[in-house]
């Protein structure tokens, strides 16, 4: 601290915990879709942050810490106001225990994450990381208001929902990241290809887009889980195999 900080990233993470704290205001008015928007434009603050200090050199324990407590803020705290005052608030104690469930889960993720950046972590993520929890909520809030007014009432859906994604955060589960993407390096042309389609569905109709990716993320990291899952079981039934076969050989 007596040397300085550096001003890029921690002001992008400012940026961030500015919108998730103006998305939790939002949420209490009752403007769920401002709310909504505010915690996907954070989420662009929270990878840019990042991005900037690893490409630029700058990544300190100060700029780790503050991004913890921007995180918690802006993808625990805010889309937990939004779930709740959005359709859980009927269901009562239950709905405030899936709420609160959320934001504890989101922040033991973010311990553990900081615990394991100098240990065990690896390029993928141990358990859904907690910006992608929140994109998940805020997209479908934003895809719900362009074909309802209403927010709905007491959705068992959104609280199971929630419930999940928290559990999500704090389990063993792999799921992939934008770390993963080394930006200095030449990629295939098909990923500029791809890049190119992305954008193209999001300009038709953002929020169905949105919806739609942020599902496709959650659904293929379980996909994928259960696939690894498959694939360990299997080795280990046929090693348990060629171990049995080679005692009746014996």
């Amino acid at each position: 601290m007596k040397k300085g900080i550096y001003i890029l990233p921690n002001g992008l993470t400012l940026c961030g915990m500015f919108f998730g704290f103006y998305a939790a205001l939002a949420a209490i008015k009752g403007d769920f879709v401002r709310a909504a928007w505010a915690i996907l434009i954070a989420s662009l603050f929270d990878g840019l942050d990042g991005w900037v200090a690893r490409l630029t050199n700058t990544t300190t324990k100060f700029g780790l810490e503050l991004d913890s407590l921007s995180d918690v803020i802006a993808f625990g705290i805010a889309p937990a106001i939004l779930v709740y005052t959005w359709t859980l608030e009927p269901f009562g104690r239950v709905g405030a225990a899936a709420s609160f469930l959320y934001v504890a889960c989101g922040a033991l993720r973010l311990a553990r994450y900081n615990i394991q950046m100098v240990s065990t972590e690896k390029l993928s993520f141990s358990g859904l990381p907690i910006p992608g929890a929140a994109i998940v909520i805020a997209t479908i809030v934003i895809f719900y208001h362009t074909f309802y007014e209403t927010p709905p009432e007491r959705s068992i859906l959104v609280l199971v929902l929630t419930i999940m994604l928290s559990l999500f955060m704090i389990s063993t589960l792999r799921f992939h990241g934008a770390k993963e993407i080394d930006f200095r390096k030449r990629k295939p042309f098909w990923v500029l290809v791809f890049l190119v389609i992305i954008i193209f569905f999001i300009m038709l109709h953002p929020p169905t887009a949105l919806f739609f990716f942020a599902i496709a993320y959650l659904l293929w990291g379980i996909i994928e889980n259960i696939y690894i899952l498959y694939t360990k079981r299997r080795i280990k039934r046929q090693l348990k195999n060629e171990r049995h076969e080679t005692d009746k050989n014996i």
